[in-house]
């Protein structure tokens, strides 16, 4: 994959600070092709392990694949001064990926947005931000407003990632010259990893031993890999302010210039283009229900609930026999 990366000159967060440049860090696959796709990284998600379909359902898109603010990747608190870890938003990072698809890529319209988990929660913003660029969307794993549930699972990895003994905040790193590419929260980030690990699956994938599957021979082993290598290059404060995001985020919050709708059912009912909602009938807390609810709202929404053990990773690419099955709906869903 070809990492290439678009600064943007002035950019104004939603929190109202102002930076000199951010960047935006992407990808562009197929890209001889007519249609076109954008597809978003998810929480702790990379350029390179995200699932872009590139050569299934959108085999005949250019994908524009693009890296969340914060993601280490795109501007981060790791790689950009005074970045504001504690307020970014998706707005945000929405603002940002159309600033690199209409002024470095010259496009200005979108056959489909494709977003799994933060990624899918970027998605719904993007329906609301700029809903004349976007002719279909298909939303995995996510909801348009995190739930309570999930906002306290997430204070688990917080609390075990900011109470390790090697923590040190980003600013006082900067301030006391301390290097940022020495893994400098070893112990802090394994904890956050250890905190966060038996949520992306099931109960059903645990007693299936669904790691068998991954090649991996005990469940210890599995997690062996899951809360160490597996976080290898993350700096703390990144997975904090995505994290940070993830936990605000609520598409009722937007405001609109245009629009009069402010409670969640008015946001969603406010939505014309064609919805593809796929949650997973596991998933421990993006719940399959609330996606069921979010259809109901949305004018022209279909909803395709994965039938799979695997949690949250069903919506991943982690698993090829759910990854198989989300090609195939978004085809049918695409060809509609």
């Amino acid at each position: 994959m070809d990492i290439r990366y678009h600064v943007i000159k002035e950019f104004a967060f939603a929190d109202g600070t102002v930076l000199p440049s951010v960047t935006v860090a992407y990808a562009v696959l197929n890209p001889s092709a007519i249609k076109t796709a954008l597809v978003i990284t998810c929480f702790r998600g990379r350029l390179q392990n995200t699932c872009t379909f590139a050569q299934g359902a959108l085999k005949d898109h250019r994908v524009v694949v693009a890296a969340l603010l914060g993601n280490g990747e795109s501007s981060s608190p790791s790689n950009t001064p005074s970045f504001p870890l504690a307020t970014l938003s998706y707005e945000d990072c929405v603002r940002a990926q159309q600033d690199l698809l209409t002024n470095a890529l010259h496009i200005d319209s979108l056959d489909v947005v494709v977003g799994f988990s933060m990624g899918g929660q970027t998605t719904y913003h993007w329906l609301l931000m700029f809903p004349d660029m976007v002719h279909r969307a298909v939303i995995i794993c996510s909801s348009a407003r995190t739930s309570g549930h999930n906002v306290q699972f997430l204070e688990g990895p917080r609390f075990a990632l900011q109470n390790a003994i090697d923590y040190i905040p980003i600013a006082e790193r900067r301030e006391k010259g301390t290097s940022l590419t020495a893994s400098p929260c070893v112990r802090g980030i394994q904890a956050f990893g250890k905190a966060y690990s038996a949520w992306l699956t099931s109960a059903e994938w645990f007693d299936e031993e669904c790691f068998r599957v991954l090649g991996f021979s005990s469940r210890t082993d599995w997690d062996s890999a899951t809360t160490g290598p597996n976080y290898s290059g993350w700096d703390p404060d990144d997975l904090l302010a995505m994290l940070g995001m993830w936990q605000r985020g609520d598409v009722a919050n937007l405001r609109n210039k245009d629009s009069s709708a402010h409670s969640l059912s008015d946001k969603l009912a406010s939505i014309k283009t064609p919805v593809l909602l796929m949650p997973g009938k596991t998933d421990q807390y993006f719940r399959w229900y609330v996606s069921e609810r979010e259809a109901e709202m949305i004018p022209n929404a279909k909803l395709s609930v994965i039938p799979s053990v695997w949690g949250h990773l069903a919506g991943s690419g982690t698993n090829p026999v759910d990854t198989q099955w989300m090609d195939g709906e978004i085809s049918t869903f695409l060809n509609e």
